[in-house]
C-alpha cells in the first residue's frame, strides 16, 4: 500500500487488519514471540491457521506464555497438565485468559474460549496475543523476549506524586483565596432589574442632608 507506515512495531493498519481477519504475516511473528518466550523446547508449527489453531488449542502453551512474563515463584497458574480431555483443555485456554485480563490486557481485546478451541475467530486469538505482547513490552520489567519491534508499546500514564507539604500549602492556598471575599458587602449594589437612580453632585441626598429643602 501506498501509505503504508513503518513496519516495526503494531500500526494502526495492522490493528484495523486484526479486527477484520486473520493476518497471516502477524502469525509468523507471534510464533517467532511465543517460542523465544517459553523457551527451545516448543515445536514450531508449519504455517495456517489452522496449525496455529491446533498448536495453541490445549491450552498448555498459553499457560506457559502468560507464567513467562512473571517472575519465579508467583506465576498465576501454578499446574499446567498435558491432557487430551476436551474440557480441561478449554479450562485452561480460561485460565489463561483471565490470568491476561489480570496482567493488563483490556476485557475488549479477550478472546472467547471457543474461538480458540473450535477455531471460530482466530483473528481475535490474534487481537489477545498482540495485547498480550504490547502489555508485556510495556510493562519494561525484564521479562518481555523477543524483538522489541513486534509490539506496539503504550502509552504510559503520567502520574504526579505530591508529598504531605505540597499538598498542606495546596489547601492553605485554596483557603488563602477562598478568605479574600470575606468582608465585601453589597453596599451601593441594586437588585438585577431595579432602576438606578441617579443623583447630582449639588442634590442634598448626595451631600448627606435628607431633609426637606422646601421652605
Amino acid at each position: 500500500m501506498a501509505n503504508r507506515g513503518p513496519s516495526y512495531g503494531l500500526s494502526r493498519e495492522v490493528q484495523e487488519k486484526i479486527e477484520q481477519k486473520y493476518v497471516a504475516e502477524l502469525e509468523a511473528r507471534l510464533v517467532d514471540w511465543i517460542l523465544l518466550q517459553c523457551g527451545d523446547d516448543l515445536e514450531r508449527p508449519e504455517p495456517g491457521k489452522q496449525n496455529f489453531q491446533k498448536w495453541l488449542m490445549s491450552g498448555t502453551i498459553l499457560c506457559r506464555l502468560i507464567n513467562s512474563l512473571y517472575p519465579s515463584g508467583i506465576e498465576p497458574i501454578k499446574k499446567i497438565t498435558e491432557t487430551k480431555m476436551a474440557f480441561k483443555q478449554m479450562e485452561k485456554i480460561s485460565q489463561f485468559l483471565q490470568a491476561a485480563e489480570e496482567y493488563g490486557v483490556t476485557r475488549g481485546d479477550i478472546f472467547q474460549t471457543v474461538d480458540l478451541w473450535e477455531g471460530k475467530d482466530m483473528a481475535a486469538v490474534q487481537r489477545t496475543l498482540v495485547a498480550l505482547g504490547s502489555e508485556a513490552l510495556t510493562k519494561d520489567d525484564g521479562h518481555f523476549r523477543g524483538n522489541k519491534d513486534w509490539f506496539h508499546r503504550k502509552a504510559k500514564v503520567q502520574k504526579r506524586e505530591f508529598s504531605e507539604e505540597q499538598l498542606r500549602q495546596g489547601r492553605r492556598l485554596i483557603g488563602l483565596q477562598m478568605g479574600s471575599n470575606r468582608g465585601a458587602s453589597q453596599s451601593g449594589m441594586v437588585g438585577y432589574g431595579t432602576p438606578r437612580q441617579i443623583m447630582r453632585h449639588d442634590s442634598p441626598r448626595h451631600n448627606g442632608n435628607e431633609s426637606d429643602s422646601n421652605p
